[in-house]
């Protein structure tokens, strides 16, 4: 699999993802990503280079998606954890065509190892607070729950973190056009 940058004319593919994920999550009790995304947020991300897609082949149609970059949401995140050198994972989302392959376990890594080569020491993302099959999933990739928000408006509000760290043995191969090996976004 390649992971490449997303670009203004993915953006349709991104709302997708969301979409069909809330599709296929709401007979599962979770209302998570019901409703819509404010798709100039997403533009905004993509501008900034933190969209990345997961593809099989180059040109082809995306397998999944996710967002690094270094927003700690600070209804989350406290202020001496927010100086802290970290990559924030946002969106993750694997096309359900590629549910069960292990997809996303390699996407953290990735990430994992991209935060490290940027000289973080956190990789870190929020869950949504009302759904404990992804929270049981992050803690199996070896993210400890750091706190849950009490704020009733937060709907990711489950925050979690594991240590930055190289590796290689993700398999994603980055085509991020000159990007450097050190840049977070």
């Amino acid at each position: 699999m390649i992971i490449t940058r997303a670009e203004e004319a993915d953006l349709h593919r991104l709302l997708r993802f969301r979409t069909d994920s809330a599709a296929w999550l709401r007979p599962l009790g979770t209302d998570q990503w019901s409703q819509p995304f404010p798709a100039e947020h997403i533009l905004s991300s993509i501008r900034a280079g933190e969209v990345f897609l997961i593809k099989e082949v180059a040109g082809g149609d995306a397998a999944a998606t996710v967002t690094l970059d270094e927003d700690a949401d600070s209804r989350l995140w406290t202020p001496e954890e927010r100086v802290a050198p970290a990559l924030y994972v946002h969106k993750l989302t694997v096309d359900r065509k590629y549910a069960g392959i292990g997809l996303g376990a390699r996407i953290l890594d990735w990430a994992g190892d991209r935060a490290a080569r940027a000289g973080a020491e956190w990789l870190r993302l929020d869950a949504w607070t009302t759904n404990p099959q992804l929270q049981s999933y992050y803690r199996t990739q070896k993210f400890e729950h750091v706190r849950t928000s009490p704020d009733l408006n937060v709907v990711s509000g489950w925050a979690a973190q594991r240590p930055a760290r190289p590796d290689n043995a993700h398999g994603l191969v980055e085509e991020l056009g000159g990007d450097e090996a050190g840049a977070v976004a």
